[in-house]
């Protein structure tokens, strides 16, 4: 590989978004309401048609990136996923039965509703393996089915060893007391991170995990909060004021989550590095993409509450007609009122997307800046990865629903 001397000026490339809120709107309930007409089939299509929109609107300043999925493969995919979840839950089912337990039927005794609990406790933890199975296959199938400067990305095979590593590092987390949460972060991206390329140039993780230790200021802040309003409540006898104080912790906590998230998501970037020396720099701060958080959730609960408002008032104007018209025409009017309540859930859906996601793609797509870029000149094609499944699991777990 060629090096660059020091007289050479080094070349850095800054990171652009193009996309527009009103022509996503657009696109989002078009797709929205033929997912509704389709009953949801054609949802495959929408998620694939707005992330060739969002992918195309990310360049470089000259060379945009291409997202190469197809609404057919994910279709497909999701449908093999349903075939092979529903025999594994069968075999579960199968193994509880023998056992006698069960999920099914009206417990009659306390000792048959504990063993239901167990039978659902247990469902849940054979389905966990699963769940991160299938968040590692959502980003390996992304980075396959991505391109830019007609390269594409990819990742190795390691759904399997990403999934029991999940699973042991979340039962770290949790007999910590989540003080392990930055070193579960930490080695869950460095394990993806060490397994994806961009062509034939592999990405690298690095940093420290007790970097991100700083960045848990605010879920301890507002777990001592919850803590102290229980201790106010219980100790001193005042529920009232316990609860205020406990709901305040809870609020507080929900907010350190989004904090932490963020400053870890900055943090990581900062510290990949592509082919051993082409590294990044994010310029931005957390506070904005809190903000868009909060705020774009407020503006999308409100528009949201509006629009079942008004379905619920319209559900009540047809409903009675109908029913003085008879069981024919009620039936008309519940299969509206389904159709309609399908499509008003499309469309909030699609206000998440316009008035949070992007936003926030936005901010940090233009935050975004590549260091020493010269040396993306001669980096080579990969291989085509045909092992990377379309989100199968993914769909059928609804896990990484978002673009």
């Amino acid at each position: 590989m060629a090096t660059q001397t020091m007289a050479e000026p080094e070349k850095v490339l800054h990171g652009q978004y193009d996309g527009e809120r009103g022509a996503l709107l657009r696109l989002a309930v078009v797709t929205a309401l033929l997912t509704t007409v389709t009953l949801g089939i054609y949802r495959f299509w929408a998620r694939t048609r707005i992330r060739r929109y969002v992918w195309s609107s990310i360049s470089d300043g000259r060379d945009s990136f291409e997202y190469t999925g197809t609404g057919l493969e994910k279709f497909l995919g999701f449908l093999m996923a349903v075939v092979l979840l529903a025999v594994y839950l069968g075999v579960v089912q199968m193994i509880l039965f023998y056992f006698g337990l069960t999920l099914l039927g009206e417990p009659q005794t306390p000792e048959q509703a504990m063993l239901q609990s167990l039978a659902f406790s247990i469902t849940f933890v054979a389905v966990l393996p699963l769940i991160f199975f299938a968040q590692y296959r959502v980003r390996r199938y992304k980075l396959a089915r991505t391109r830019w400067r007609g390269i594409r990305f990819g990742a190795e095979k390691g759904a399997w060893g990403y999934a029991f590593r999940a699973m042991g590092h979340w039962l770290l987390t949790i007999l910590s007391l989540g003080l392990l949460l930055p070193w579960q972060t930490w080695r869950l991206e460095r394990y993806m991170t060490d397994r994806s390329w961009y062509g034939d140039a592999p990405f690298q993780q690095g940093g420290r995990w007790t970097a991100l230790l700083p960045a848990m200021s605010h879920i301890y802040a507002g777990l001592f909060i919850m803590i102290g309003g229980g201790m106010v409540a219980g100790l001193l006898g005042q529920p009232e004021s316990g609860g205020a104080v406990a709901v305040l912790g809870f609020v507080w906590l929900l907010v350190g989550i989004v904090v932490y998230r963020v400053k870890a998501f900055i943090y990581l970037t900062e510290n990949k590095i592509l082919d051993g020396n082409i590294w990044f720099e994010l310029h931005i701060r957390a506070t904005p993409i809190v903000s868009t958080v909060f705020l774009g959730g407020l503006m999308v609960g409100i528009i949201t509450v509006l629009i079942f408002g008004g379905l619920g008032a319209a559900v009540m104007f047809m409903l009675v007609p109908a029913v003085m018209l008879g069981e024919g025409a009620v039936f008309i009017a519940v299969v509206a009122i389904g159709a309609l309540y399908l499509l008003a859930y499309a469309v909030s859906a699609s206000l998440v997307l316009v008035w949070i996601l992007q936003p926030i793609i936005h901010q940090v797509v233009e935050a975004v800046t590549i260091r020493n870029a010269d040396e993306l000149d001669y980096i080579e094609q990969r291989g085509h990865d045909t092992g990377a499944d379309a989100e199968g699991f993914a769909d059928a777990l609804d896990v990484g629903g978002a673009i």
